[in-house]
């Protein structure tokens, strides 16, 4: 039986991911810093083929604990490791306080780094296995008001071309999620400066939602085909066009509306 292991699994896009691959037939393991989070995704998983680990992605011990207690329940297979969870910090850059912008750098680079540093060994033992990474449209072009944010996703989506070209040699294939604006609680981040929230922001720009079924679709193809990066829904998919063919065009978007 095939296993994958999903940070962030409490909820969210490590939620739909979850349900996915368990419609599948597949093991999951679940691994989430909110108990309470995991018990309501576990329960609509089959029980008989799901595992709960509370876990903070920033601590490596943590993830060498989980890895192995996961790995004992699959008879040491680890097809895919899917490096998900993440948190945001909005508002103008210069008002972020700086323990805001140490934890965002530590949950999306350092807690993704650590998951596939450590879990290297196992995916090198399962033939045919996937390190997954959500990155994020942030990290197709800089965005003004999720800087630190959007830097993180940079490194990891930095982190999964390196380890793709690094790991092919083992039978690894590494990939990344480029989701545009999901409407999970990761939205419900206050924004520096203001009352207002990310998801405020992003419903005031006319924006549209991605539906995180969408992004779990994205997430099984990515892991069964051949794309490094996978742009999921059209806020990403223009961005990415942009970004490629109309570069100037794009940066004096971007400017525009930073400055409102």
């Amino acid at each position: 039986m095939k296993a994958i292991l999903v940070t962030g699994g409490g909820s969210g896009i490590g939620q739909a991911v979850a349900r996915l691959f368990a419609a599948h037939g597949w093991r999951v393991g679940l691994a989430d810093i909110d108990q309470q989070a995991l018990a309501t995704t576990a329960a609509m998983l089959p029980h008989e083929k799901t595992s709960t680990h509370v876990m903070d992605v920033r601590d490596a011990s943590e993830w060498e604990h989980v890895l192995a207690e996961f790995t004992a329940t699959t008879g040491g297979r680890l097809d895919v490791l899917f490096n998900n969870a993440g948190i945001a910090a909005g508002g103008p850059f210069a008002d972020i306080g700086v323990e805001v912008l140490d934890r965002v750098i530590d949950v999306n680079f350092r807690g993704v780094a650590y998951g596939a540093r450590l879990a290297y060994p196992y995916l090198k033992a399962t033939p045919g296995s996937c390190l997954l990474n959500t990155a994020s449209a942030s990290a197709i072009y800089g965005s003004a008001g999720l800087a630190a944010y959007s830097a993180t996703k940079f490194a990891v989506r930095g982190l999964t071309e390196a380890l793709d070209a690094e790991w092919a040699r083992d039978g690894i294939k590494v990939r990344d999620l480029q989701p545009a604006f999901i409407d999970t609680n990761l939205l419900s981040i206050g924004v520096a400066g203001s009352n207002r929230t990310a998801r405020d922001a992003v419903v005031d720009a006319g924006l549209e939602f991605t539906p995180v079924e969408v992004v779990a679709q994205a997430a099984w193809d990515a892991v069964h085909g051949d794309r490094l990066h996978s742009p999921v829904g059209k806020t990403a998919r223009r961005l990415t066009f942009a970004a490629r063919w109309m570069p100037g065009r794009l940066r004096k978007m971007m400017r525009s509306r930073a400055l409102g």
